[in-house]
């Protein structure tokens, strides 16, 4: 019996995360979408009509992931490693720099973990088959609130090239401990 309710408490909370996102990724403008994809060539090399940014929110912080659409395109992927690895670099030592020239220096989040001292935040780029990912985690609640408001923001402004990802929640977390 404990097991059924704790799936009815989860139920809600779920639901409400995705559509509290899915919310979010839908009130960009045509315009704003336009001008995030314009400046988004100028900062990231690789294309992204041909790669699918995945944010994926944990306790800890999140996931940030670029993979190709089609996944023969290895060019892409070494563009998508070559950018992700460095910008890993870049904000491990707080510089945010390339996010805010796309997004903006009010971006949500984003004055938080320019703030964050160095360490707070663990950032580690990991190799993936069609791409490649970044880790963000902290165990500073207020940090993790913003690696969380500056995910929200870049599923907003992405648009249909970026996504909610599910696979590192909270319960797959539960399982690694």
């Amino acid at each position: 019996m404990h097991h059924s309710n704790s799936i009815t408490v989860l139920a809600p909370a779920l639901l409400g995360l995705i559509l509290s996102q899915t919310v979010c990724a839908q009130t960009t403008s045509p315009e704003r979408l336009q001008e995030i994809t314009e400046r988004g060539k100028q900062v990231m090399s690789f294309d992204l009509g041909q790669t699918q940014h995945i944010f994926t929110k944990t306790e800890t912080g999140g996931v940030q992931q670029v993979i190709v659409k089609d996944p023969r395109n290895s060019r892409q992927i070494e563009l998508i490693r070559q950018h992700l690895k460095q910008i890993a670099k870049e904000f491990a030592h707080g510089d945010f720099s390339k996010p805010e020239a796309i997004h903006g220096q009010d971006m949500p989040g984003l004055a938080t973990l320019r703030a964050a001292k160095p360490g707070q935040i663990l950032v580690r780029y990991q190799e993936l088959p069609d791409g490649a990912e970044i880790t963000y985690s902290t165990q500073d609640p207020s940090l993790i609130t913003a690696v969380h408001q500056w995910f929200d923001a870049q599923l907003s402004d992405h648009g249909p090239d970026a996504m909610p990802g599910m696979h590192h929640g909270i319960e797959h977390h539960k399982h690694k401990r």
